[in-house]
């Protein structure tokens, strides 16, 4: 039948945010006395809320329950939202060209608030059918879970749907929904090789995303 819809990532395909986080995170960690490893950054990407403040909670010494972990960095990150949203070249012009041709979906490892407040700031709200964030589902990515979710919203089947993605654990996700994968790789934060190799296409920038581009 061919794609029927598109799913969007949020952090690192419309917005430039993962810097921000490892700002954020790395500057909460050295506060509480706790370590950051050289493999943090490249884990956390894609882990649900309750993952990622788990994991600093625990392994990176933070000491703090993941409950107060995670509302003190979602505190910390709506306060940088607040004074600009880092939308990434081309992503606005990107949805509405794609919107124009099918439904579309975003499946985001961020916190529904973070979400509500980017699409909310940047207008790109009236353009997604359906929103979801990995903390409203059982498991985070790799898991499929949140693209599987957003498939059922959206009234698609997976197989029929394409997914725009930039990290590891994004990549890896989308693909065990069965959806064909387009890999919208940031520089600063190249993919693990093996996550690369699962797209259908790799694109370079924002401008590339083309409805031929999904199709062929």
């Amino acid at each position: 039948m061919g794609i029927t819809a598109v799913v969007f990532d949020m952090d690192g395909v419309l917005i430039d945010s993962e810097p921000v986080w490892e700002l954020v995170r790395r500057g909460y960690v050295a506060e509480k006395g706790g370590r950051w490893l050289p493999d943090t950054q490249q884990r956390l990407m894609g882990m649900s809320t309750g993952e990622w403040s788990t994991y600093l909670s625990g392994e990176l010494g933070v000491g703090e329950p993941p409950e107060t972990v995670a509302r003190e960095v979602i505190e910390r990150m709506s306060e940088r939202y607040a004074e600009g949203v880092p939308v990434l070249p081309g992503a606005v012009e990107a949805v509405q060209r794609i919107c124009e041709h099918w439904p579309l979906g975003l499946a985001s490892s961020s916190p529904r608030a973070l979400i509500d407040t980017v699409l909310g700031r940047t207008g790109l709200i009236e353009y997604f059918s359906v929103t979801f964030s990995t903390e409203e589902v059982d498991r985070g990515k790799p898991a499929p879970d949140v693209y599987l979710t957003v498939a059922t919203f959206l009234r698609q089947r997976p197989s029929d749907c394409a997914a725009v993605e930039d990290s590891s654990n994004g990549l890896r996700s989308a693909h065990a929904a069965g959806m064909r994968v387009i890999a919208a790789p940031r520089p600063e934060y190249p993919p693990a090789s093996d996550a690369l190799g699962l797209a259908a296409k790799v694109i370079s920038g924002l401008d590339e995303l083309t409805p031929g581009l999904i199709t062929g």
